[in-house]
């Protein structure tokens, strides 16, 4: 008589077994460390892929990271980037924020995490570069929806904890950009078991800014040869070469309409 039963499982058993699911998937994730320095937001991945990225541009001074499923995270980006037009285009774009972006993220982390079978296995950073260090904005929001207004700097993925503790105890305002992704590569490095740091290069980064030295678009990928620069400290390369330096496809955050140097421009013979 029972076999056609249904089982009840109380709320808070239900929640707590979500929850626990999608920490278990955040966890097996790679770590993902944004930090303020002193022209900007610094967004260091570790992500050995070129072409599925963890960072991304959302609007002219907003970007996304994330880590956890990509498909999911991915999904969360690109439902950012339509938001983000819609309201800039309905009314002006300075009523794009980091803070409407992360609310509307909140909602429908939320509501998957309440209403649905699954919830996201993700946590997300939304970021946005103010005129100085105090008007910059970092958002983080988690599984369940929970957004916390982070200050400074902060650490995303399987050993989070332990970065952030880390970088905590070195990080300050007004570091070069070089002593700031050199700080997050030893946080990335950092083994948690207390063994051996690792070597991490250029080709296991994924690193962008938000400099508010730039105009309008202030979103900008780091990698090659400058990425090496910054890292090494051995170098005197502390930070981006001002705007300008590169033609506008060089510039350019989409890797597809990128040009190399020794490539012409479209109005060169």
């Amino acid at each position: 008589m029972t076999a056609g039963m249904p089982f009840y499982v109380s709320p808070e058993q239900l929640m707590k077994d979500r929850a626990d699911f999608a920490r278990k998937g955040i966890a097996r994730g790679r770590s993902v460390v944004v930090l303020g320095y002193d022209h900007g937001i610094a967004f260091v991945a570790e992500n050995p892929s070129r072409s599925l990225h963890k960072i991304g541009e959302i609007y002219d001074r907003i970007a996304f990271a994330a880590v956890g499923k990509y498909n999911e995270f991915e999904n969360l980006r690109v439902a950012g980037v339509r938001y983000a037009d819609l309201r800039g285009y309905s009314y002006d774009r300075s009523d794009v924020t980091a803070r409407g972006l992360a609310n509307a993220y909140a909602q429908t982390l939320g509501t998957v995490f309440t209403q649905e079978s699954k919830p996201y296995e993700v946590e997300i950073v939304v970021a946005e570069v103010g005129r100085d260090a105090l008007g910059d904005q970092i958002y983080r929001l988690t599984y369940d929806g929970s957004v916390a207004d982070e200050r400074g700097l902060v650490a995303m993925g399987g050993a989070s904890d332990q970065i952030e503790e880390r970088l905590t105890e070195q990080w300050q305002p007004g570091l070069t950009l070089a002593q700031a992704l050199q700080l997050a590569v030893a946080g990335l490095a950092h083994d948690p078991a207390d063994g051996p740091d690792r070597e991490l290069g250029p080709a296991q980064l994924e690193v962008a800014v938000l400099d508010r030295t730039r105009s309008r678009r202030m979103f900008s990928r780091i990698n090659g040869d400058l990425l090496g620069h910054l890292l090494s400290a051995d170098d005197p390369t502390d930070d981006v070469p001002p705007e300008g330096h590169d033609t506008p496809r060089q510039a350019a955050s989409n890797p597809q309409t990128q040009r190399h140097g020794d490539e012409p421009t479209p109005d060169s013979d």
